[in-house]
């Protein structure tokens, strides 16, 4: 049964929008006006230059104009852009600035120096700028409810599942704001072993690729295949045309990610090579002082909390209070995780006879109701309390506070070549795929997620996941 398609956003959006920051203009220039002719902050109004509101009503006609002109001319209204509201704010600034300097240009050459006051365009710029960005959140709200209907996705199909496809992939499971949602996998030598994808569609063979569009409803076709089938990609292109789906490429340069290539330049020569990982050298400074100022501070107020855990593991069932194991961290180096002990003795010894309960694809074992669980343990595993314990492996430099998961030993060895790049950064308390699914993944989606963490670190990056992680335990989504 083919998909519905609802990719499109109703034409009333962008009218909305637009609409809505015409109000929140005029809004912010009534409230400048009061702070300074009202209450006159920082500076008391000269009586000669005490202007009522309607003296300002073509100044408030021309700015709205000039912002509205400027925001579109930026690409503001861009729908899908509207999600993206770091991105929305800078261009907001940017614009605003524009479009007061030009309003201040235009007052002072048509009208006397000090006829309107000059601290009135600090304030309404401030304010402006406050305002939109309140808009924006709401507008993202309403475009998460959209989505969540379907509406404004573009349902893509990738051909090509090689590193170049995957590359792909977690760029579009990390940033769901981008409102990509991918529906089908093409490739004519598809190795189900190395990578499993949760609810999309597989087809082995670019034979398929019609019959794959119309029975997914595909929006877009991205093709990741290597450079060297340029013949192919140009007949993938021809029937993406006849299917009615948009297609584009992906440059495939040596198979690397575009973000991994660095491009220098030698009197006028390129020289290409690669980027080291991003979380190395300085930035591993920096992530580390992050680190240990944000555990110290977790510790403080989780002491209390790990205080009753432990009394309460203690009365619940016999054995230790805290478990510990060998985990592999960054470059395959071995060390001890510390955990809330969540099952019964000797669970480790049972795990063999479960095995075929695993709801977990790949080396990983997860079972939800996991009849080894204690009572206690079945409450901390929901909330994530067991692994509290972690913020002492944090401060002893062994984890961070944001990275891969740390796996054991005998499930590392089972990684696929191109799973082992989770390596290269420090394992964390939580990660991108902890606050995007969890368990729910599967081991290639969240191996997927954690290569793109570690291939765009930024401290802005690992506030967004601390961030995103507290309403995902208290919502236990995924946890078990």
């Amino acid at each position: 049964m083919n998909a519905k398609r609802t990719s499109q956003y109703p034409r009333w959006l962008n009218w909305a929008v637009i609409g809505s920051d015409v109000v929140l203009i005029n809004v912010a220039f009534l409230l400048a006006y009061y702070l300074r002719y009202r209450l006159q902050l920082f500076r008391p109004v000269d009586p000669a230059f005490d202007n009522p509101p309607n003296v300002y009503i073509p100044f408030a006609i021309v700015l709205t104009l000039l912002l509205i002109g400027a925001f579109r001319l930026d690409g503001v209204y861009v729908p899908r852009r509207l999600s993206l509201w770091l991105d929305q704010m800078w261009l907001i600034v940017r614009s605003t600035m524009m479009a007061i300097l030009l309003m201040i240009g235009i007052t002072f050459f048509y009208y006397q120096p000090f006829f309107y006051s000059r601290l009135i365009f600090l304030y309404d710029s401030i304010l402006i700028v406050v305002l939109l960005g309140l808009g924006r959140l709401g507008w993202g709200i309403v475009l998460g409810q959209l989505r969540k209907r379907g509406v404004g996705v573009v349902r893509v199909l990738i051909v090509g599942a090689g590193e170049v496809g995957r590359t792909v992939i977690r760029t579009v499971m990390a940033q769901p704001e981008l409102g990509y949602r991918i529906v089908a996998l093409v490739d004519d030598h598809l190795d189900r072993a190395a990578l499993t994808m949760g609810p999309v569609q597989i087809y082995e063979g670019t034979h398929l690729l019609s019959k794959a569009v119309q029975e997914n409803c595909v929006d877009e076709v991205v093709v990741a295949l290597p450079w060297t089938n340029s013949r192919q990609i140009l007949d993938i292109f021809q029937q993406c045309e006849k299917a009615g789906a948009r297609a584009r490429t992906v440059p495939d340069l040596f198979q690397l990610s575009l973000n991994r290539v660095d491009v220098e330049d030698l009197g006028g020569v390129p020289l290409i090579g690669l980027k080291p990982a991003s979380i190395r050298g300085a930035n591993l400074v920096v992530k580390r002082i992050m680190d240990v100022i944000i555990a110290s501070l977790s510790l403080i107020v989780a002491l209390p909390i790990m205080g009753v855990l432990a009394l309460a593991i203690k009365l619940d069932s016999p054995g230790v209070v805290v478990f510990r194991q060998k985990r592999v961290g960054m470059r395959g180096q071995e060390f001890m995780v510390y955990k809330f002990r969540s099952m019964r003795e000797r669970a480790d010894e049972e795990k063999e006879r479960l095995l075929g309960f695993n709801e977990m694809t790949g080396p990983l074992f997860k079972m939800r109701d996991d009849p080894r669980r204690t009572r206690v343990g079945r409450f901390m595993r929901r909330l994530s309390l067991d692994e509290l314990p972690q913020l002492f492996n944090v401060l002893r430099g062994e984890m961070s506070m944001v990275g891969p998961r740390p796996h054991t030993l005998e499930e590392v060895l089972q990684y696929h070549d191109w799973q082992k790049r989770v390596l290269e950064a420090p394992p964390g308390l939580t990660g991108l795929a902890q606050v995007s699914g969890r368990s729910q993944l599967s081991f290639d989606e969240q191996c997927l997620l954690d290569i793109y963490y570690i291939e765009n670190w930024s401290p802005a990056l690992d506030w967004k996941i601390l961030l995103r992680t507290l309403p995902k335990i208290l919502s236990g989504e995924g946890a078990y």
